[in-house]
């Protein structure tokens, strides 16, 4: 989901981080697709080339339903894929990377972590680096969430104690002491398939390591939440087109949730 936000809005939100995601639409709204090429391609399930997928993208910025590509030129984007997934290929990130540098963007890419499919951390989650199982939170000895923040928002001050976390009706949000009173940036942080609120509680919001460099940092995050149903019984983001035709675009469901939600954090402080 950070990289179809990041695309459709390009010309406000900087940059992504990215952990075990693959290219912008790179499902073309094919649940099929998004379960076989676009997470483990094989010989019959072939992966969609970045190329192909680029050529798409632009025809959807020609149609005006995502902003112009000319912005992700100059965006800061960090992509991250452990060595034991076997859940989303190495092989799907690295042709995100592809698909990026497409657009001139430089991409830095983390592929040296001995990590199954999770959200890697210093010291919380699952103290077995390779698994893959609830809360998909891996202590792995790398604070992901810190370099990735760093990569997109340059030199940042040490972590410092986090204060508390909290909850509304679509999710949660941390708000530093700093940013009570004064305007501060935003990282949306989506939770992966099977890390709703529904299914880990605040686990996400909490363990991912975020917050403590938010506090220091003065930066807002968000973590909106999605919740499992009859066509997303894993409680994922859209990706495939669950939600519609448009989900890949502004129009989509989800990206005008998330948005609506930057809007209301943005509003003027009273």
């Amino acid at each position: 989901m950070a990289v179809q936000f990041h695309v459709a809005h390009s010309a406000s939100v900087k940059g992504a981080g990215v952990v075990a995601g693959g290219p912008y639409y790179c499902a073309m709204g094919s649940v099929w697709t998004a379960y076989y090429n676009c997470m483990t391609p094989g010989w019959w399930t072939p992966l969609p080339r970045a190329a192909q997928l680029k050529s798409l993208t632009d025809s959807f910025a020609a149609a005006k339903r995502i902003d112009a590509t000319t912005h992700l030129a100059t965006a800061k984007v960090w992509l991250f894929t452990g060595t034991q997934d076997h859940t989303v290929s190495p092989a799907v990130v690295r042709e995100l990377a592809a698909y990026y540098a497409l657009y001139g963007t430089r991409a830095k890419l983390v592929a040296d972590k001995p990590a199954g499919h999770a959200m890697v951390t210093e010291d919380a989650g699952n103290k077995d680096c390779a698994a893959t199982k609830e809360p998909y939170i891996n202590d792995c000895d790398y604070d992901a969430a810190g370099e990735l923040l760093k990569h997109l928002l340059g030199p940042l001050k040490a972590p410092a104690k986090e204060g508390p976390l909290r909850e509304f009706d679509q999710g949660f949000v941390y708000v530093p002491k700093d940013c009570e009173k004064e305007r501060c940036r935003v990282h949306v942080a989506f939770h992966g398939c099977r890390q709703s609120a529904s299914e880990v509680g605040d686990r996400f919001a909490r363990e991912a390591g975020y917050n403590r460099w938010a506090e220091s940092n003065r930066l807002i995050v968000l973590y909106p939440q999605v919740t499992a149903s009859f066509w997303n019984p894993r409680g994922c983001w859209d990706w495939w087109g669950y939600t519609g035709s448009g989900y890949h675009t502004r129009e989509g469901a989800q990206i005008r949730a998330v948005w609506a939600m930057l809007e209301r954090l943005s509003a003027p402080v009273k």
